[in-house]
C-alpha cells in the first residue's frame, strides 16, 4: 500500500472528478503513518485537500473518526458515577456558554467531562478563559482528570500528546493549508475528541453567520447532521442545535471578562442570549441523560440550578480543584482591567447593528486571540458592550469599552471595530438565536 495511490484514489481523475471512497484498512494506513512519522506531512496535505473539494461518505468519515480515536488513549470512566454527557461549541465571538452550562448541568445530576480548546482565529477558546483565573490548570492527567468528575461533576481539560494524536497532527496541517472548512474533518475532529473523553451522549451548538466557519443555516445543518449521525453510530446518543452567530454572544468579549460574565450567568443575571442558550444546550444535555422527560422541564431544572445557588457552588469548587483561587476571582470581578483603554462612541443615531466576524478580528489584534497556535493570549484584554444588537442609539452614546495587550494594538482593533458597526433608520426583526434543533 502506497500513500500516493490513496491519494490519487480519493482526488479521482479527469474521467472520474468526484474521486472514490477509501476503505478501513486505507484510512488506516495513511493516519497511523503519519503519526508514527512514516508518512510525511506533504503527502497527507494532498489527501486533505483531496478531501476538502471530494468530500467523504457517511461510512468513510465514521472509519476516519474511529481510526483517530484509537491513534492514541482514552479515558476510562467506566468506574465513576454517569450519566456522562458533553457539548461541543463549533465556535464564535463572545461564546463563553460552554462555562456555565457544565455546572449547572453537574448541578443536575450530570457528570460533564469537558476537552475543550484553545482561541484560533476571531474565534475563542474556553481553556484561555479558564486561564485566566489565577492558578487555573487544565493540563490534567488522567486520573486528576477523574477525580475533580467525581468531586465537583464536571472537569476541563485540553487535549494531551497521547490522547487522540492524530487530531492534534492533523488539526494544525489544516490550520495552514486552508481544510479547516470540511464538513467530514471537521466530524472525524471533534468526534474523535469527544468519543476519547469517555462521554456517553453529545450536544451540538453548530454556529452559522459571519462569525462561523459556516455562514449559511444550510451549511450549519449539514455539519451538525453530519456530526449527530456519526455520534450516533458509534452508540451516543447526539442532538444538535443550530444558531446564529451574526452579532457577538453576550455583553463581554476576552478571557477573563467572559469569566466574569459565566459569574453573572451562575447567579442568573447574565445577558438573556447567554441564558437562553444555556438552558436550551443544558435541556438538551438532560433529556438524552435521562435526567428530564422534555426540555421545558430541562430547562425549569436548569433554572432551579442557579437559583439555588449549587451551580455557583460547583463552579468555585471546580476552580479550587483545578488549582485556581476563587477568593482572588471574586475580588478581581468588575475591577481586573488591562490598563489600555479606549472607548467607542455611536457615529450617528439609529437601531445599531454588531458583526461578529470583525469584532473577533479585532479581539485578535487586542490580545484575545491568537492567529498562530504559539501565539500568547492577553487574559486581561476584551471588550464590553454597552450596547446591543437592535437598540437604538443616539450620535455620542457609549458603545464600548475597549482593553488592549498594549498601546500599538489600537491602531488595528479600532477601524475594524468601528467598521463592525453600523446603523439603520428602521427597527430591525428580532434575531431569532435558536434556528432549528437536529436529532
Amino acid at each position: 500500500m502506497r500513500a500516493v495511490d490513496i491519494i490519487m484514489k480519493k482526488r479521482g481523475s479527469l474521467l472520474n472528478k468526484g474521486g472514490e471512497q477509501l476503505n478501513r484498512e486505507e484510512i488506516e494506513f495513511l493516519i497511523n503513518g503519519y503519526v508514527n512519522g512514516s508518512i510525511p506531512d506533504y503527502q497527507v496535505s494532498s489527501w486533505l485537500m483531496a478531501v476538502f473539494f471530494n468530500g467523504m461518505s457517511f461510512k468513510e468519515t465514521a472509519c476516519l473518526t474511529d481510526v483517530m480515536l484509537h491513534s492514541g488513549d482514552s479515558i476510562d470512566l467506566t468506574d465513576l458515577h454517569g450519566p456522562f454527557v458533553d457539548k461541543h461549541s463549533t465556535g464564535g465571538v463572545g461564546d463563553k456558554i460552554s462555562l456555565p452550562l457544565a455546572p449547572i448541568t453537574a448541578a443536575c445530576g450530570l457528570t460533564v467531562p469537558m476537552m475543550s480548546g484553545r482561541a484560533l482565529g476571531h474565534t475563542g477558546g474556553t481553556l484561555d478563559k479558564l486561564e485566566a483565573i489565577d492558578g487555573y490548570r487544565v493540563g490534567l492527567e488522567v486520573n486528576e482528570f477523574k477525580s475533580i468528575l467525581q468531586k465537583t461533576g464536571f472537569a476541563m481539560t485540553g487535549q494531551t500528546e497521547k490522547i487522540v494524536p492524530a487530531d492534534r497532527l492533523l488539526y494544525a496541517l489544516r490550520d495552514v493549508t486552508g481544510t479547516v472548512e470540511s464538513v467530514p474533518l471537521i466530524t472525524a475532529s471533534i468526534l474523535s475528541k469527544k468519543a476519547a473523553e469517555g462521554s456517553d451522549a453529545l450536544v451540538f451548538d453548530v454556529k452559522f453567520g459571519n462569525g462561523a466557519f459556516m455562514k449559511t443555516p444550510e451549511a450549519a445543518q449539514e455539519l451538525a447532521e453530519s456530526l449527530v449521525k456519526t455520534a450516533q453510530s458509534m452508540g451516543k446518543k447526539s442532538a444538535a442545535l443550530l444558531t446564529n452567530m451574526n452579532t457577538p454572544l453576550g455583553m463581554k468579549i476576552g478571557n477573563f471578562l467572559e469569566i466574569e460574565e459565566t459569574l453573572d450567568c451562575l447567579e442568573g443575571k447574565g445577558p438573556e442570549d447567554v441564558m437562553e442558550l444555556t438552558y436550551a444546550l443544558g435541556a438538551l444535555m438532560l433529556v438524552l441523560a435521562g435526567k428530564a422527560s422534555t426540555e421545558e422541564e430541562g430547562i425549569e431544572r436548569c433554572k432551579e440550578a442557579v437559583q439555588s445557588g449549587r451551580a455557583m457552588e460547583l463552579f468555585l469548587a471546580n476552580v479550587r480543584e483545578q488549582g485556581g483561587d476563587d477568593k482572588a476571582l471574586l475580588s478581581q470581578r468588575n475591577v481586573r482591567r488591562s490598563p489600555f483603554k479606549r472607548t467607542i462612541e455611536a457615529a450617528q443615531d439609529g437601531f445599531l447593528s454588531i458583526h461578529a466576524y470583525k469584532t473577533g478580528l479585532a479581539g485578535v489584534n487586542l490580545g484575545v486571540g491568537r492567529n498562530r497556535t504559539d501565539e500568547k493570549v492577553c487574559p486581561d484584554a476584551g471588550i464590553i458592550l454597552h450596547a446591543r444588537e437592535g437598540c437604538f442609539v443616539k450620535k455620542g452614546q457609549l458603545i464600548m469599552e475597549v482593553f488592549g495587550k498594549n498601546e500599538e494594538c489600537f491602531t488595528q482593533a479600532i477601524p475594524l471595530l468601528e467598521d463592525a458597526l453600523s446603523y439603520s433608520s428602521e427597527k430591525m426583526d428580532p434575531v431569532k438565536l435558536v434556528l432549528k434543533k437536529i436529532l
